[in-house]
């Protein structure tokens, strides 16, 4: 019998969404980022305890929860409504460690889930993104519509998916985050891969804080996934 050889490299971890194209040189009408390594938790207020939930939120992280679907944004922690006393809770560069920080701030206020694992989250952007986004959203994305740190638990081409809208780019570019179960981020990269493929579309790479093309030769790509504790006031 022929013995298989496995190489160690085929079990090593890998970003969800670690095979995105680059993008293209110049004319990219959709931008990608992938945020691995971002921390994401789900948090559900206890019967009775809103408002002392939502004291908490002001008193450890500057917090005001919005009312309906919206997401309340502190300093690096941002809480986006997905039902009612429902939220996720995501910080970049925290995974596995934003849970545990939650428990401790609000103790016997909340429910709190670590989903950092399970969740897989992409940035998108760039002059045609809702253009292709409504190729997979069964959603009115137009600003009037969708505004700035709106939410929507929806599917993208058949797959659950909860979207929010950012801050728009500093050019005046719209800007979504997007997070699927992680087990379907390789189904959401194609279904979106197909959906903006006539505009033009691919990953930049993140060094750092800052966020660059990743066909710079001069900034070596990297993922840093080195795990911050989350600061509470």
């Amino acid at each position: 019998m022929k013995r298989m050889s496995t190489s160690i490299h085929e079990w090593e971890p890998q970003a969800p969404f670690f095979d995105l194209p680059v993008a293209p040189s110049s004319g990219a009408g959709v931008i990608v980022r992938d945020l691995d390594g971002i921390g994401i938790a789900s948090v559900l207020a206890r019967r009775g305890q809103y408002e002392a939930f939502a004291a908490k939120c002001r008193q450890h992280f500057d917090v005001e929860l919005a009312s309906g679907p919206r997401r309340s944004c502190g300093e690096r922690i941002a809480f986006i409504a997905t039902g009612p006393r429902a939220w996720w809770v995501t910080c970049e560069n925290a995974a596995n460690v934003l849970a545990d920080d939650l428990v401790q701030a609000f103790g016997d206020c909340a429910a709190i889930s670590d989903q950092s694992d399970g969740q897989a989250v992409l940035r998108v952007s760039g002059p045609k993104v809702r253009d292709a986004l409504c190729k997979l959203l069964p959603i009115d994305l137009h600003p009037r519509a969708f505004a700035v740190n709106d939410v929507a638990v929806t599917v993208a081409s058949h797959i659950g998916a909860t979207l929010w809208r950012l801050q728009d780019e500093p050019n005046g570019e719209a800007a979504f985050e997007i997070a699927v179960y992680r087990s379907l981020a390789g189904s959401f990269r194609t279904a979106l891969s197909n959906a903006a493929a006539e505009f033009g579309f691919g990953r930049v790479a993140s060094v750092g804080s800052a966020v660059i093309d990743a066909r710079n030769a001069s900034v070596p790509e990297r993922n840093d996934r080195s795990e911050q504790r989350m600061v509470c006031r």
